[in-house]
């Protein structure tokens, strides 16, 4: 039985695993936009359970005010969203080049994302040290 190469297999078999490749991508980025999302809401609702844990212990605890954490977890929401948007039009971009053999890879996306997320960490490093 002669050994199978890439060279040698089909270019339907060949292009539905890049294809499959490109599908495993968008379900990762449909994750991060799914737990930037979740996280948004967890942000959103801190404030009013740090409230709510205050007055169950009887203590006053002083919080930078509600709408920093509203603002941020808004914010966080709306960016999960846009991100899921974003990978699908990635997503088929990618699943048109990969018919016609052209693919380009977007740093675009990349960039956006890594500098999103760096925006939200120094805002939640300033949240933080603000409310000790």
């Amino acid at each position: 039985m002669p050994e199978k190469t890439s060279d040698r297999e089909p270019k339907k078999v060949h292009n539905r695993r890049v294809h499959m490749a490109n599908e495993r991508t968008f379900l990762a980025w449909i994750r991060t936009s799914i737990g930037i999302m979740a996280f948004g809401f967890v942000v959103e609702k801190f404030a009013l359970f740090v409230k709510q844990i205050s007055y169950i212990l009887g203590r006053e605890i002083t919080t930078p005010p509600r709408g920093y954490s509203s603002m941020l977890g808004i914010l966080l929401v709306g960016l999960g969203a846009l991100m899921a948007l974003l990978a699908f039009i990635r997503f088929k971009k990618v699943e048109r080049q990969i018919d016609e053999d052209t693919y380009q890879p977007s740093k675009l996306l990349d960039a956006l994302l890594t500098l999103s997320v760096l925006a939200i960490g120094v805002f939640l490093i300033i949240y933080l040290i603000h409310s000790l």
